[in-house]
């Protein structure tokens, strides 16, 4: 049994299905990321998991007990949001004893020394007595980060923690938090709508879309292997073609160029050449008008040659390549 269980859980709201019989398990200390698009249901399923929604049909297992029905309050998790939702009018340290005077077992000193170790741990013991005003986008999430774990939950809930930053910052910020959650070992689940985010910071990718589960998997099996197209489509850069009444799939780096007099799967003529450093991606076009992209090493693609209008042979090995069911590819 995972250590938290969600077990077909179905919420309606009005005549909207934001979730259709969801399911899925995740083992204690994993970081494990829900992906979707705007309006999938993820958030949804978090505020479940947290019990700030009620399903109106499945279950939330947690450690083996049934907590269903269990009051917010009594479920013992650290939740960081979007807006971050700190006081403005109290400073780091406020804002992170704020939560731990809830917990009446504590003395003082022993707040403040919890306070502390957090703050260092997420390197803000300099920046203690600042207000949230005073602090950059990154450390007032990293205030928030600090106030969820100062608490010791059992488990850690974020809800798209770096959308609001500029992408230097979030690009830095995913990896403090990856490496947070690891020194803890705290189970965490992370919704976000950035597929880098997920495939660099989860475990496990749970995918959704319209309200149901797509797939679940490693980040490697979820690019290497979509088990649909919207996931082949969703996540990374990919190709489609019709071939025998198939839709095939394969990725701009995974379809080798060749010479002409060499065994090839797909003829196609160039339309772009876009020198992109160490690689260059060839935007090219099939018979059938179909668009399809290449990457190549930058080196490969000068000794190739390529122009536009000139022909492209390519090889698609068959282990790289995804068959779908005959329609239309997306």
């Amino acid at each position: 049994m995972s250590y938290l269980e969600v077990k077909n859980i179905t919420k309606k709201f009005e005549t909207q299905t934001a979730l259709r019989d969801v399911s899925m398990g995740i083992e204690k200390g994993e970081l494990v990321c829900i992906l979707g698009p705007s309006g999938c249901g993820k958030t949804t399923l978090l505020r479940i998991i947290a019990g700030l929604e009620t399903a109106n049909a499945g279950q939330v297992m947690i450690d083996g007990k049934d907590c269903t029905l269990t009051p917010a309050k009594d479920r013992n998790f650290g939740i960081v949001f979007q807006s971050y939702a700190l006081f403005p009018n109290m400073t780091v340290m406020g804002n992170i004893l704020f939560g731990l005077q809830q917990k009446k077992s504590m003395s003082k000193d022993q707040m403040h020394n919890k306070a502390n170790e957090v703050l260092r741990l997420v390197d803000l013991f300099e920046h203690k007595n600042k207000y949230p005003r005073q602090l950059s986008g990154g450390q007032q999430q990293r205030t928030a980060l600090a106030r969820a774990i100062a608490l010791s939950p059992a488990y850690l809930l974020l809800d798209e923690p770096l959308s609001a930053l500029d992408a230097k910052v979030r690009l830095k910020l995913r990896g403090e938090i990856r490496a947070i959650q690891r020194s803890l070992g705290i189970t965490t689940i992370m919704v976000t709508h950035d597929q880098e985010e997920a495939l660099t910071m989860a475990d496990r990718i749970i995918v959704m879309n319209n309200a149901v589960v797509e797939q679940i998997g490693t980040p490697r099996e979820i690019y290497d292997r979509p088990a649909t197209q919207f996931v082949a489509n969703f996540i990374g850069t990919m190709n489609f073609y019709q071939q025998n009444g198939d839709v095939c799939a394969i990725r701009p780096e995974k379809l080798e160029p060749v010479n002409h007099r060499e065994p090839h799967d797909i003829i196609s003529q160039i339309r772009e050449v876009e020198f992109k450093g160490a690689l260059t991606r060839v935007y090219a076009r099939l018979s059938d008008q179909t668009e399809i992209c290449v990457d190549i090493a930058s080196d490969k693609a000068d000794a190739l040659g390529l122009r536009e209008n000139a022909m492209l042979f390519l090889k698609t090995p068959s282990d790289c390549l995804t068959k779908y069911p005959a329609g239309k590819a997306v």
